[in-house]
């Protein structure tokens, strides 16, 4: 992500947005436990099937889940289909049923895009022989946001045991447009459990909606989670959830952040076919958007990782009941060497653990929160989840 260069066909404006840091009060019952053993009893306890949860899910998605279609993909034969891209195709336009696309094992070179108006599609891998997505796009060749493996545009799109990696070298610093994004997610109510999601600079371009991301790897060396969106990251039972950061040659402690949230915003109402910011400056200036990790594990070979940088005016992050290896810069959180930014940034920690743990030195516009502070980042309904997740989907036989 370059946010001193408009990439690729379209004209984006790289407004800057001012978010509200006081938002709206949510429903804070069930918070997620603290006792990480207790997390998938949690979970399961609330998104349970849609048979036993009726009118308290989004109607258009009970309808939706009546019927599901099941395609499957083999390599080599078995399947209706062999590449997952013909697969999408069979969906129509419009589509209004559960479509699940059930992916064989193997490696699948493809450039893939869902649009928008094919919603409830599942892309669906075997937990025990996840099928690899693998692109080699960078931004030089389709601009940053279009160079992702994967591209979800539409709504209520669920991913589940999926390596989705993009294979492009790792950006030396002199190559312009070296960046490669392997994962961008710009419909909203979006679902990835058990995935890994690989790459270097950008991995994953968590762009609009409200996503949840459950028990997934995500790997990366700068800005690898990046976007406007509305999410919840959370470890559950004794998954191996990591956010990787991968160390840098140089040493260079610039080239270790995992997060620059943003507002993305349109400029005079002109088409964005890449981004899904679809609303008006005015409209952005209103948004509560904002990353929760909750559990899991910072790890890595680099060193002085930050946990983010406002590379926008007025990121959100916070950062609950995370285990934190030493690989953390002692500061923490970046103000992008502006320090105005630091009286508009909401960055916060709450009860994290491990020896990159340390709130004495971190930077002073850094959030310890309170109980009562942390609360709202540590339900479902922070992504409105209880609108409309569902139970993990299993490979049907």
């Amino acid at each position: 992500m370059d946010g001193k260069r408009i990439e690729g066909n379209e004209v984006y404006a790289l407004a800057m947005c001012v978010s509200i840091l006081l938002f709206a009060p949510i429903v804070v019952s069930q918070p997620i436990p603290a006792d990480k053993s207790q997390v998938e009893a949690w979970f399961n306890g609330i998104i349970k099937p849609v048979k036993e949860r009726g009118t308290t899910l989004d109607p258009e998605l009970v309808q939706a889940e009546t019927e599901p279609r099941i395609i499957k993909v083999m390599q080599g034969g078995g399947g209706e289909f062999d590449t997952i891209t013909k697969a999408i195709k069979s969906v129509p336009s419009g589509n209004a049923k559960r479509v699940i696309i059930s992916i064989g094992p193997g490696s699948y070179k493809e450039k893939i895009r869902i649009e928008r108006n094919k919603p409830f599609i599942t892309l669906l891998g075997d937990p025990k022989n996840m099928p690899n997505l693998t692109f080699d796009g960078t931004a030089k060749q389709y601009g940053t946001v279009d160079s992702a493996t994967l591209i979800t545009e539409s709504n209520y799109f669920v991913g589940a045991n999926l390596n989705i990696v993009n294979s492009a070298p790792r950006p030396d610093g002199k190559m312009v447009g070296a960046q490669a994004v392997a994962l961008r997610v710009s419909g909203d109510r979006s679902a990835f459990y058990n995935c890994k999601i690989i790459g270097f600079q950008d991995t994953l371009c968590d762009d609009r909606g409200n996503h949840f991301f459950k028990d997934c790897h995500i790997r990366g060396t700068v800005d690898f989670i990046f976007g406007s969106g509305t999410s919840l990251y959370l470890k559950s039972g004794m998954q191996n959830t990591e956010i990787f950061v991968v160390g840098d040659p140089e040493g260079d402690p610039e080239m270790a952040i995992i997060t620059a949230h943003a507002c993305w915003c349109k400029r005079k109402q002109q088409a964005v076919s890449s981004l899904a910011c679809v609303v008006s400056l005015e409209a952005c200036s209103s948004e509560d958007t904002g990353y929760s990790f909750v559990h899991g594990r910072i790890t890595g070979t680099a060193k002085d990782v930050f946990f983010g940088r406002a590379w926008k005016s007025s990121p959100r992050v916070v950062y609950s009941y995370t285990e934190m290896d030493e690989i953390v810069h002692p500061s923490g959180w970046s103000s992008n060497r502006q320090p105005e930014r630091a009286d508009t940034v909401y960055y916060g920690e709450y009860k994290c653990t491990g020896k990159g743990a340390t709130p004495a030195t971190r930077e002073k516009f850094i959030k310890q929160l309170s109980d009562a502070e942390a609360k709202p980042f540590l339900v479902l309904d922070y992504v409105e989840g209880t609108k409309w997740l569902l139970p993990p989907p299993t490979v049907p036989k």
